[in-house]
This record gives structure tokens, sequence and C-alpha cells, in this order.
């Protein structure tokens, strides 16, 4: 018997990377968190959570960072997951500035991580 079997084999591993905001992210914060975005997209990452559960304020130059990750994943076929901020006023921002529509928000990290397998 001569068989001939011709297999196709591939591997999809998606590597998550998850960053816990727990301070403010501001005008001062900003160019720290931009800094270790860069550092983490020259290491190949493009998907990334953003856990803003305990941040407990955010300005202008926060949301400018976030959205500058937003467009650096994409950019790389990858997206940005935001977790909810507990905060009232992190999230009346979001509110606001309808980036809330903008960015895919979860309740929790491991909804964020598990919503990139969907």
């Amino acid at each position: 018997m001569n068989s001939t079997l011709t297999m196709n084999i591939q591997e999809e591993v998606t590597r998550i990377v998850t960053i816990a905001v727990t301070a403010r992210l501001d005008a001062f914060s900003a160019p720290e968190f931009r800094s270790q975005m860069q550092d983490l997209f020259a290491q190949g990452v493009k998907h990334v959570v953003i856990d803003l559960s305990q941040t407990p304020f955010l300005d202008s130059a926060g949301i400018a960072v976030l959205v500058s990750a937003l467009k650096q994943c994409r950019q790389r076929g990858g997206d940005v997951r935001l977790v909810s901020p507990q905060s009232e006023p992190v999230k009346r921002i979001f509110e606001l500035t309808k980036f809330d529509r903008v960015f895919g928000m979860k309740p929790s990290a491991q909804e964020a991580v598990a919503s990139f397998y969907r």
C-alpha cells in the first residue's frame, strides 16, 4: 500500500499582555506609560489588556496615550481591550469622550483576555 499523506499543520499562539494601572494616568505619568508600551511593541506585543479598574484618575494625556496604544496595536494587526474603571471620574471621562465606544470595555481582566479568543 502506497499512501501519500499531505498534511498542513499550523499552530496559532496569541500573546496577550495585561497591564494594570493602579495609579493616576495623567500628564506626569503618561510619558512613562508610553515608553513602557513602546518597549512591549518592540518585543512584538500586539494584543494588550489595560486594566483601569483601580485607576483613580485619568486626564487628557492619559486618554491620548491609550488612543496611541490602540492605534499602534491595530497597525500591528492586534487590538486593545480595557477593563472598565471603577472610579466615577474615570468612568465619566470615557462616557463624555465616547471612548467607551471606541475601546472594547470588559468588566474584568479575565473577560478582556477571553474576548481575544472569540
